[in-house]
């Protein structure tokens, strides 16, 4: 039995670190400048927009808000939590970690070999600020003695995953997309802000919006125009290779498709796109896309638009700015988690 650290304590060491991730210091600026050297996709701007984003969730309103049912000094079995980490855009798997940290129990990290600079650094300041976290951390290179999971992956790994785990508690996350709904009356503000929400981290992210639903007829010309402020993207030689890919496909195969120098757009019912590419589909009645987005609930990451749906949506803009209660996958891991002791 280990005694855990107070809510108090856990709430002040958590946003002790958010701070120093608001203001980096040489040290974390050095590494967020570099990180393009062990990962391409990872350039500063996207390394700095991800720690940006944890320091801003590692508030104490909110921290407050998500801890409150989290007991004080109660004696709890520690559990050892296998964490198998993504890497498709940085820090990516940081909040999994965080919870098990806030819910007592031991973080076995099994860091993704695209990120393994970034979750070391800010973990160190961690335990620098409250040293008694030193005991619920420890990176592995093979997952083993865990009493349950939490494994991110594709869809094909996702089933190995599902079978060599299958006799613990776990969570298995797979492949996922966002999508947004326009209703022909946004505003170019907004239409410029839905460009984060499809281009930032380069579009890797199950945050990142992959499909349009527009009403039938949509101009895309107010929505390209929009956009044009992240022609930058193409700059990126990875980025380009992929657009100058597909647009090769398309070319070859004859496909439909519309091209504004960086981003393809294409008439497609599927919600995974290529990079790149942006799928889109028309509608006739609102209720048809609130049909099929329930319908496939389980491909769905984020919703983002300004209608009125029966469905969780983000305003445009800020499908990657989660907070501490946006689980991945709708999975509350906090509770999965509570329920181990």
């Amino acid at each position: 039995m280990s005694k855990i650290l107070t809510s108090n304590q856990r709430i002040t060491a958590f946003e002790a670190l958010g701070h120093i991730m608001a203001k980096p210091d040489e040290q974390l600026s050095a590494l967020i400048n570099s990180a393009h050297q062990y990962n391409a996709w990872f350039t500063p701007q996207s390394a700095a927009m991800a720690v940006s984003a944890i320091a801003g969730m590692m508030n104490k309103k909110d921290l407050g808000k998500w801890l409150e049912n989290e007991s004080g000094n109660a004696e709890i079995k520690m559990r050892s939590i296998g964490l198998i980490l993504a890497g498709n855009i940085p820090i990516v798997g940081f909040h999994d970690i965080l919870c098990v940290l806030a819910s007592g129990h031991k973080a076995l990290i099994k860091l993704s070999s695209q990120d393994q600079k970034l979750i070391p650094y800010i973990l160190n300041k961690l335990v620098e600020i409250e040293p008694n976290f030193e005991q619920q951390i420890s990176y592995i290179d093979r997952l083993k003695d865990f009493d349950a999971v939490i494994a991110t992956g594709s869809n094909n790994t996702s089933r190995y995953f599902d079978y060599y785990f299958s006799k613990v508690p776990h969570i298995i996350r797979k492949n996922r997309n966002s999508v947004a709904v326009l209703n022909g009356q946004e505003s170019r503000e907004e239409l410029k802000a839905l460009g984060h929400d499809i281009f930032d981290y380069f579009g890797l992210g199950c945050r990142n919006v992959s499909k349009l639903y527009v009403p039938q007829g949509y101009d895309f010309r107010i929505f390209f125009e929009s956009i044009e402020g992240f022609k930058s993207v193409a700059d990126h030689h990875k980025y380009n290779n992929n657009y100058d890919y597909n647009k090769s496909i398309f070319l070859v195969n004859l496909d439909k498709h519309l091209d504004n120098g960086f981003l393809l757009l294409k008439e497609d019912s599927h919600f995974v796109s290529p990079l790149a590419v942006l799928y889109y589909e028309e509608y006739q009645k609102l209720e048809k896309v609130e049909s099929e987005l329930l319908k496939n609930e389980d491909l769905i990451q984020c919703i983002v638009s300004n209608s009125k749906l029966p469905l969780s949506t983000l305003p445009f803009g800020q499908s990657q700015c989660p907070g501490l209660f946006d689980y991945a996958d709708g999975v509350n891991t906090m509770k999965f988690l509570r329920e181990l002791r």
